[in-house]
């Protein structure tokens, strides 16, 4: 078996009776009120059949590495009024500790979601299950408190968890800034054009852009030099930030420390241009299709103090993973050198081209933070941050391993529509 085994969802059939059996035992149902009766396991599976033609319901077989380890499934239900999908799952015990079950609630979280029909996914783990309680919280389910209900003849106390999936709303709401980048000058009031120059310096890191009708356009051009080449090798970028706080030459302080050892190498003027705390942040933006390149907008603490450092990275796209029809885009939490946060970040399909414009948002809250493309939820993250961050709008070329570079193919070019923030209501 693979360290880390490849996990895919196969619809429940007719011969998984044997994996209801297998889960049967005192230890697997020590939170479920202990074990079924043959006769129970039986209807169980028949009900799960039955919920396959239905359509009320799904259930699935969990498969790693091509082994049936497990089951998982969703079915309607309500919460405070609401309609709800309520999930559930299980994995077998020499499957157990290698990620397997987060790897298939993502992938049900991505189906569910797909769906579009409810936008609530719920579940209730017993209270002292402390694995499926730390399951939801990493999937970004957030706590609704606890109840006690009868339960197998007995009773079971199990924890409520809440996923809302609902889409971006933004009706009624007017933007506190909208950046649509107009006319033919920069706003060098909100924007910093240059990436991260205390760790080099503004004329080595500064960016190449344009603005037209169409927008703003980020560019790396043939003549394009690596920013930082002893501490960043070949990297090429063309880069704005709306802010900048670093310390005096020779000290550790600045933004975005993306390696030890980084000391100030120019000094810079602080700069703040559009700080934002709390809120909906969203960009229009379109990629660029090309190995060698990334495109990105993050959202980075403003770092006045070390640890409010945190990203929250609204899309990042490489062009390797674009195609014709559809291609990943990277959102979550990466917490960089805040150790108040753990980094949950995941790639999430998209459809449609990617090289056409596109908006990707994040609603930002005290205790949560949720991901949308083209308005729809994509990914919950309940962790808390709670320090001003400012924007990072990147195109990058990454060096290749013989050295050479796709000339035919520059300029790669990151257009942008517009740049929006709206306060919290």
């Amino acid at each position: 078996m693979s360290a880390i085994p490849h996990v895919k969802l196969e619809p429940w059939g007719v011969d998984d009776l044997f994996l209801l059996e297998a889960a049967n035992t005192p230890e697997m149902t020590a939170h479920l009120g202990g074990p079924e009766t043959p006769e129970q396991l039986s209807a169980r599976h028949e009900k799960y059949l039955r919920w396959r033609e239905s359509g009320d319901a799904v259930m699935y077989r969990i498969e790693a590495d091509g082994d049936p380890v497990g089951g998982i499934g969703y079915w309607k239900a309500e919460h405070d009024g609401t309609p709800a999908w309520e999930t559930g799952w299980n994995v077998l015990p020499g499957w157990q500790g290698r990620g397997i079950a987060r790897k298939a609630l993502r992938l049900l979280i991505g189906e569910v979601a797909a769906r579009g029909d409810r936008s609530l996914l719920v579940a209730y783990p017993g209270v002292d299950n402390p694995a499926s309680n730390a399951l939801c919280r990493g999937a970004g389910f957030e706590h609704g408190g606890s109840l006690t209900e009868p339960w197998r003849g007995a009773e079971l106390t199990f924890n409520i968890w809440v996923l809302d999936m609902s889409p971006l709303d933004l009706a009624g709401r007017q933007p506190d800034v909208d950046e649509q980048f107009e006319g033919d000058r920069l706003d060098e009031a909100r924007w910093w054009p240059f990436y991260t120059p205390h760790w080099s310096a503004r004329d080595a890191s500064a960016a190449r852009w344009s603005i037209g009708p169409g927008g703003l356009e980020l560019r790396i051009d043939a003549d394009t030099e690596p920013w930082a080449p002893d501490l960043d090798g070949q990297v090429r970028v063309s880069h704005l930030q709306t802010g900048q706080h670093s310390g005096p030459v020779g000290s550790e302080l600045g933004q975005h420390r993306f390696r030890t050892g980084l000391r100030v190498r120019e000094e810079q003027p602080e700069h703040r241009g559009w700080l934002v705390h709390h809120g909906v942040i969203e960009v229009r933006m379109a990629a660029v299709r090309h190995p060698d390149v990334m495109v990105a907008f993050w959202p980075i603490g403003f770092e006045e103090q070390p640890a409010d450092c945190g990203e929250l990275c609204v899309a990042e796209i490489f062009g390797h993973e674009i195609g014709e029809h559809g291609g990943l885009v990277g959102v979550g939490v990466k917490a960089q050198n805040d150790p108040r946060l753990r980094t949950d970040f995941e790639k999430i399909r998209v459809e449609g081209d990617l090289t056409d414009f596109h908006d990707y948002a994040v609603e930002w809250t005290r205790d949560r933070v949720r991901f949308f493309v083209d308005g729809r939820w994509v990914k919950t993250v309940a962790q808390r941050i709670d320090c001003p961050v400012q924007l990072m709008l990147d195109v990058y070329e990454f060096p290749r391993a013989d050295g050479t570079r796709d000339t035919a193919a520059l300029p790669h070019v990151l257009r942008v529509a517009h740049v929006r923030s709206y306060r919290t209501r």
